[in-house]
C-alpha cells in the first residue's frame, strides 16, 4: 500500500509541475486585447487560467493528502523500528547501576590511559621525539 501511494505521490508532483508551466503568465493576458480573439478559445472567453488554475489547485490537495499518508507510513515504520529488540538507553543505565558500575564497561574498555599507545600502533606517542 505505502508503495501505491509513493507512486501516485510522484505522478501527482510530476503533473503539478507540468500544469504549472502550461500556465501562461499575467502578463500574456496583454496581447490578446489588441485582437488576441480570446471569445474562440477553446476553454472560452476567461481562456485556461480557470480550468489549469483549478486543475492544478485540486492535483495539489492530492498532493497534500499522499504526503500526509506517508508521513503516517513512516512514523509507523518508525515505531516499529523501537520494538527491534534494542534495548533503550534507559535500560542499559539500570542494568549498569544494578552491577554497582558506575559507568558503562564498554566505554572504560575503549579509551587508553594517558601516554598509552596501543601495541602494534604506527603513532608515535607524545613525548618521544
Amino acid at each position: 500500500m505505502e508503495s501505491l501511494v509513493l507512486i501516485v505521490h510522484v505522478l501527482l508532483a510530476i503533473a503539478i509541475i507540468s500544469l504549472v508551466l502550461l500556465q501562461q503568465g499575467k502578463g500574456a493576458e496583454a496581447g490578446a486585447s489588441f485582437g488576441g480573439g480570446a471569445s474562440q478559445t477553446v476553454f472560452g472567453s476567461r481562456g485556461t487560467s480557470s480550468f489549469l488554475g483549478r486543475v492544478t489547485a485540486v492535483l495539489a490537495a492530492g498532493l497534500f493528502v499522499t504526503s500526509f499518508a506517508l508521513a503516517v507510513y513512516a512514523k509507523q515504520k518508525a515505531s516499529s523500528v523501537n520494538d527491534a529488540g534494542i534495548p533503550a538507553v534507559e535500560v542499559i543505565e539500570s542494568a549498569a547501576e544494578a552491577q554497582g558500575q558506575d559507568s558503562l564497561p564498554a566505554l572504560e574498555e575503549s579509551q587508553p590511559a594517558d601516554g598509552d599507545v596501543p601495541s602494534g600502533s604506527d603513532v608515535p606517542a607524545a613525548n618521544q621525539q
